[in-house]
């Protein structure tokens, strides 16, 4: 097969590529400002006003990640966006209302009186919850294959709570990067605590996936196909030790370093969803539909990837910008 020459062949294999890009930053951005309002509940309301002043630049934009990722499965895979989309009608409902009850609480908190802030506070708490867990349901209702049984209503209840936990880990090890004092010693002890959600959260997919189908089966055991994901695991483990001892040395003196965490916990999430490609492709939903048999007309993917290399370098390009103004700790919180 001539994968190069043939349209049908790699155009497919380029936006899955770029599907799954997007869904990956779109985890760790989104995920980081997600989880600290996971957080809040642990943070009294002036570490809240810091908490909300180090992800105030950075949220709204994390979002662009999500939008970018079901618009290209919409139009690149639209079996693919159907099929997901009908198994998972009710988690997908319940995200969105979590996603406008945070959007809306973050600009209500600012304006509403004293007496009504804690209100908008806990909104913004209960608007992170609702999505990081409907997330975490769909991840493990699609991990087995989208088919409603109680049993893998369950493991999607499982894979919710260890995700949520996952997203407060790296939201503690984003506070660390951009607060100091007695806040960041509060992080690093969030952090020392949700790092084994997220082992949890990655050891029950791990252990779910190979059953999932004998083609994954022999993808992850058979020789020599064994020796192309044992990198994953083994240096998934290397960077949960080093995490582990990093986070009880913390803080640094000087503050030196903070946002090591945080770099290390993008790189294990980077891991977890790279085990997670190997494993599934080419099928972009799980032994039923490849990302061949799903995808679009080439005539069409084509005129779509010629949009693609506009809109993707922009999101890239103020991503990278935005970060880069807002670099360093976060300052006092203020809206004037």
């Amino acid at each position: 097969m001539n994968y190069f020459g043939d349209p049908a062949v790699w155009l497919p294999f380029v936006f899955a590529g770029l599907m799954g890009l997007s869904i990956l930053i779109y985890v760790v951005l989104d995920g980081f400002d997600l989880g600290v309002g996971v957080l809040f509940p642990f943070a009294d309301d002036e570490e809240k006003d810091r908490m909300i002043a180090s992800i105030g630049p950075f949220w709204d934009a994390n979002e662009t990640w999500l939008v970018l990722a079901v618009g290209l499965m919409l139009v690149a895979f639209p079996a693919a966006h159907g099929e997901i989309l009908t198994a998972l009608y009710l988690p997908v409902a319940i995200m969105l209302i979590g996603l406008i009850l945070r959007g809306v609480a973050f600009e209500f908190r600012a304006k509403a009186p004293a007496p009504q802030k804690t209100l908008w506070n806990n909104l913004f708490f209960a608007g992170s919850l609702m999505t990081a867990l409907s997330q975490g349901f769909m991840l493990g209702m699609y991990v087995m294959g989208l088919d409603w049984t109680w049993a893998h209503a369950g493991f999607g209840v499982l894979t919710a709570a260890f995700l949520t936990v996952g997203y407060s880990f790296i939201g503690a090890t984003w506070v660390i990067h951009k607060t100091d004092e007695y806040l960041q010693r509060k992080a690093v002890d969030w952090a020392k605590g949700g790092i084994w959600g997220l082992v949890l959260g990655i050891g029950a997919i791990s252990v779910a996936t190979p059953f999932v189908s004998a083609r994954i089966f022999d993808k992850w055991f058979s020789w020599p196909e064994a020796v192309y994901l044992a990198p994953l695991p083994i240096l998934s483990g290397l960077l949960v030790v080093w995490l582990w001892v990093m986070l009880r040395k913390m803080p640094f003196a000087g503050d030196r370093l903070s946002w090591l965490p945080f770099a290390a916990a993008t790189a294990l999430w980077v891991m977890a969803f790279g085990g997670m490609a190997y494993s599934f492709y080419p099928y972009v939903v799980p032994e039923k539909l490849t990302i061949y048999a799903a995808a679009s007309a080439p005539e069409s993917l084509f005129i779509i990837l010629i949009g693609t290399c506009i809109v993707l370098p922009t999101i890239i390009g103020y991503t990278i910008l935005a970060y880069t103004i807002f670099r360093g700790k976060a300052t006092e919180l203020r809206y004037d």
